[in-house]
This record gives C-alpha cells, structure tokens and sequence, in this order.
C-alpha cells in the first residue's frame, strides 16, 4: 500500500502534534498545588494483580486458569464498587465447596499489599515542603482499598480518595480524573498526576493534566520529573 505525501505529512503532523502536545502539558510554567496519585504500582504493589492470584492458587490449590477467567469476568464490576468483596469471592473461588473458608482467602488477599517506603516518603516530604494537596485517583474495589488505607495509614497523608469503588467509574474513563480535580478544587494547571501505567498517564494528559509513568525501579527519574515541574527536595 503506498500513502501520498499528503496523507503522510498529514499523519506524522498528528503524531508531532501529540507528542508537542504532551511535552507542552509537562513544561507547563504553573505551579503544581496539588499531587494525584495512583496506589497499586506507586506507593504500594498492586492489590490483587496476577501474581497474587498465582500465589492464591498454589497456597489453596486451585485452578489457575480457572480463577483468572472468573476473575476477568468479575472484577471490573466489584472495582467498579458493585460488588462486595464477598460477592465476588463467591463468583470467583466459593462457587463450589472449598476446604478453606472465605476469612481466611480474605485475609491471604489482604496480606499480599507491601508497602514501597520510598515512595510514600518522597510524597509526604513534598507534601510538607509545597502544602500540596494530594488525591488518591486510583482503581479498586472498596475492601481491598479499605483495608490498604488502614493498614498503611495512606489517610495521614492522602486528603481525597477518588477510588473507584467510591465514585463509579474506573480508570481509564475521564470522568475519574474530572472528579477528582471537582472534589480537590484546584486547576488542572496546578496537578500532576503519577501512575504506574502509560495508557493512564496518556488519558491524564489529554485533560490537560501533567503526568509522570512511575516504575518501583526507578524512583529517582520519578524524583527527576517532580523536579523539573519545581518540586525540589
């Protein structure tokens, strides 16, 4: 297939306009007054991603293939927070006789979140410094998250949780995002928003949002990014 100069120039205008677009989102001259952050991946592991599921299933000794495919057919609804934790246990694992009860599952999904103190230091340290506020924009049913914030007092620090088991919608829907900057009331301008996943990061930026794809393994670009935004410690 060939492609006329027009149509190619037209093409590779859009692609420069994206990527201008996206450089321009995050060299934007405004202060940044708040932080929204995503939890799984940022300041802690995941919650109930696939190697917890993979460990579930060799602890209690269950189909794995057999849990995944009920769990992709589940999940989203219960992060979506029409589900119980217990409603979808009973779809994904309790629909036939286990030797084990669901306490005890509950609590093995529970015990699989660990903390990255890095992170979690990095983000109150800034907070202290700018008196930002920081957002919790992230995507999990309400037990599991519940239970994280508890468990590692993200409360202290966090001002808003727009999770999506509170607020309906899940990543990567805009209106999360949109809720998120209602409910904190400060200008898009002024937020940069950290996720672990690009797709995220990506959808952030369309609304105008200044974002950073944060990796574990990495911290110090993270630190970097913050830094070229004004956010020095």
């Amino acid at each position: 297939m060939q492609f006329g100069a027009g149509i190619f120039d037209r093409f590779i205008g859009k692609l420069l306009s994206k990527y201008t677009y996206s450089m321009a989102t995050n060299q934007s001259s405004a202060p940044v007054t708040a932080l929204f952050l995503d939890v799984g991946g940022v300041m802690l592991t995941n919650g109930w991603d696939r190697k917890s599921r993979e460990a579930a299933a060799k602890n209690f000794g269950l189909d794995l293939d057999e849990l995944n495919d009920r769990h992709r057919m589940t999940f989203d609804t219960y992060e979506s927070g029409k589900l119980s934790l217990e409603e979808y246990l009973k779809r994904a694992v309790f629909y036939t006789d286990r030797p084990f009860t669901m306490e005890d599952f509950r609590k093995f999904m529970f015990d699989q979140s660990v903390a990255y103190p890095e992170m979690i230091e990095l983000i109150k340290a800034l907070k202290a410094k700018y008196k930002l506020r920081i957002a919790v924009v992230n995507n999990e049913g309400r037990e599991i998250n519940e239970h994280r914030i508890r468990h590692f007092k993200l409360n202290e620090f966090v001002d808003f949780f727009i999770s999506s088991c509170f607020v309906h919608f899940r990543k990567p829907d805009a209106d999360i995002w949109k809720i998120a900057l209602d409910i904190a009331q400060v200008p898009k301008e002024g937020v940069v928003y950290i996720d672990d996943r690009m797709m995220f990061v990506q959808v952030a930026e369309g609304l105008g949002i200044r974002a950073l794809c944060h990796t574990n393994k990495d911290v110090p670009k993270t630190r970097d990014g913050l830094a070229a935004m004004g956010l020095t410690l």
